[in-house]
């Protein structure tokens, strides 16, 4: 590391720094923890999944085990327990972490167990959002986004600054992880971040007041569910004024548990309600 300014030697102005542990803030730190990290983990028989390469599985037998790595933030689950437990041990053997305790917090999301399953939602994370843009008072409405009128590219009166917008519409879709009921307003306001207009602020002060109503609501993962795949998916008819290209939403379920969803424009303009990539 070179010498920080204000303590630079002034007998030896060129020499380094030569870090014996990690100085917390360095752009490197995540990269170099994460490197030592997996290499403990491929040791140990883990496997880096190639679509995440956040997530470890090992497998053994019926048994199989988790790591899922967020730089600092570490979840460990698997079916055995046996297993989980030694895999914290040798993390505490090899690095210094805290004393392993169930989830409760992770990213902004609360995590709620009972015996029924995990309750996920971003409460608090909802709570600083409608602070920050001083709407933590307002009135509830019941829907995401209202049917009319139809936003649009060019309509209305332009907004000189865009960037309490473009802060609403960023915090939105990190928001939408746990809330599928935003993900199509959040889509659309996105579209708008690069001409701004009155019209598409005040849509997004209204998906503020919507979640002002729903500040608790998330997402509910049974302990006790089918594990059988279906999904729901749906397409308007070139939805968009501006150029009629569709816009395709859908949800899937692991049993009764929403695991992946979705809602954004097609490529180019369809010839039916269905997506191109999928027309036979």
């Amino acid at each position: 590391m070179s010498q920080p300014p204000g303590f630079v030697d002034k007998d030896r102005p060129s020499y380094v720094c030569r870090l014996r542990k990690l100085i917390y803030g360095l752009k490197q730190a995540p990269m170099t923890w994460y490197m030592a990290l997996k290499q403990h983990l491929l040791r140990t028989g883990f496997v880096n999944f190639m679509a995440d390469t956040s997530l470890f599985i090992h497998s053994s037998g019926p048994h199989i085990t988790y790591v899922l790595v967020y730089v600092d933030d570490i979840i460990v689950t698997g079916n055995n327990n046996v297993l989980v437990a030694s895999v914290l041990t040798s993390f505490a053997e090899r690095f210094s972490i805290k004393d392993p305790s169930d989830l409760h917090y992770l990213l902004g999301i609360v995590v709620t167990r009972s015996a029924r399953g995990l309750h996920l939602m971003q409460k608090k994370y909802i709570t600083d959002l409608l602070t920050k843009h001083n709407m933590l008072d307002a009135k509830p409405v019941h829907t995401p986004l209202q049917t009319t009128p139809q936003l649009t590219l060019d309509g209305g009166e332009l907004f000189p600054d865009p960037s309490a917008y473009r802060s609403i519409v960023g915090s939105l879709q990190y928001l939408a992880f746990t809330r599928p009921d935003i993900s199509f307003a959040v889509n659309k306001l996105s579209q708008f971040v690069h001409k701004l207009n009155r019209d598409h602020l005040q849509a997004a002060k209204w998906v503020l007041c919507y979640l002002s109503g729903t500040i608790s609501h998330g997402i509910f993962l049974h302990a006790s569910s089918p594990m059988h795949l279906h999904a729901f998916s749906d397409a308007d008819w070139a939805g968009d004024t501006n150029d009629y290209i569709s816009t395709n939403r859908y949800i899937i379920y692991l049993g009764n548990n929403p695991v992946s969803w979705s809602s954004r424009k097609q490529w180019g303009v369809a010839r039916s309600s269905t997506d191109r990539s999928i027309e036979l």
